[in-house]
């Protein structure tokens, strides 16, 4: 009777071992991916080129009214930057239309919509910390793992004290990236209740102005109001000289004039670039066929994040800023040598009796 213990082991051996060990992979057949993208264009064509016959295009307003050529196709598709008034709460008495400036109580279609983006939003941050778990899964490591990185950002940008104002950071960061993608959503712009809020200059100059207020009362508590005021309208310059103390003050009366037109360049900057792009967004898609707007949409999905990206580091940025002492540099200690003469110069420096 044979046995094999001991035997070492052969080629053929290893070969069965590894078809065990390895579980045998399947050949993807070459083209397979191309295919499937083939069939995906080509049925967006032929769903397009159906749209087209069943549901024709219409100029805006006059639904079953033939077109009469590209321009009703890429006014149909066009957003005035007025946005639509859902509710008037003031029938009686109406703006002028020739106004640029007004103040008319009513609640429009961007007001709307930001109620449903905050709606999201909380909805969301309810949903993901409810019945909260020692180790995380699911929604609640979505939204810890999202904060957690927002978090960091902040403090590579900012330092240790940037931490502090992290929840307002991630908190502009969250409902401008919503507001922003909801514009990209089919049905915003079609129906006129539903507009993407970051779209309408009035909500950017909203949110610039919560920003503006925040990192000056910021910047007012933590340095008090006159030690605040003291880092625009600075005299101290005139102890080294009539010239240097004109230009000090002249450079502090020009940053304390600049400290206004940061919520303009916050809100004009993400209003421009949302508004445009809805506008270009809407002139594709009337003049190409559906591949291209797709495109377009993923085109716009990377701003449009870059854009709440800019906002909130921005105003984080403005914060440090406002909070940080006009005199920090001069009262920092000054840096000595580590050699022998460094040594002797903090024993120099050093009052008697140390």
């Amino acid at each position: 009777m044979s046995s094999d213990h001991g035997r070492s082991p052969t080629s053929d051996d290893l070969a069965n071992l590894e078809d065990a060990v390895e579980p045998p992979v399947s050949a993807t057949k070459p083209g397979r991916g191309r295919r499937f993208w083939l069939s995906l264009i080509v049925g967006v064509v032929i769903l397009d080129a159906l749209a087209f016959v069943l549901v024709p295009p219409y100029p805006a307003g006059q639904p079953g009214e033939p077109v009469s050529g590209i321009g009703d196709l890429i006014s149909a598709n066009l957003e005035l930057p007025a946005p639509h008034v859902v509710l008037d709460l003031s029938p009686e008495s109406r703006p002028d239309p020739g106004a640029i400036l007004f103040v008319h109580p009513s609640i429009t279609s961007t007001i709307f919509t930001t109620w449903l983006v905050m709606l999201v939003v909380l909805g969301l941050a309810f949903a993901a910390t409810r019945g909260l778990r020692i180790v995380p899964t699911g929604l609640q490591n979505a939204f810890e793992a999202a904060f957690e990185g927002l978090e960091n950002f902040a403090t590579s940008l900012g330092g240790p004290g940037a931490r502090a104002h992290v929840p307002i950071f991630a908190g502009f960061f969250l409902f401008i990236l919503f507001s922003n993608w909801s514009g990209l959503v089919p049905i915003f712009g079609k129906i006129v209740e539903l507009r993407a809020p970051t779209s309408d200059v009035n909500v950017t100059i909203g949110l610039a102005l919560v920003a503006f207020f925040y990192f000056q009362s910021q910047g007012i508590r933590r340095l008090g109001l006159r030690r605040y005021l003291g880092k625009f309208f600075v005299f101290s310059g005139f102890r080294k000289g009539v010239g240097q103390g004109f230009i000090d003050f002249y450079v502090g009366i020009i940053e304390f004039f600049l400290e206004f037109v940061k919520p303009v360049t916050l809100a004009m900057r993400l209003f421009g670039n949302i508004f445009g792009g809805e506008l270009a967004l809407g002139v594709i898609t009337a003049l190409t066929i559906a591949l291209v707007p797709i495109g377009m949409i993923s085109l716009e999905l990377l701003l449009n994040f870059v854009q709440a990206l800019i906002f909130s580091v921005l105003t984080l940025m403005y914060t440090l800023i406002a909070v940080e002492s006009h005199d920090a540099e001069e009262h920092a200690a000054p840096e000595h040598g580590t050699g022998p003469e460094g040594s002797r110069a903090q024993m120099a420096a050093a009052p008697a009796g140390h």
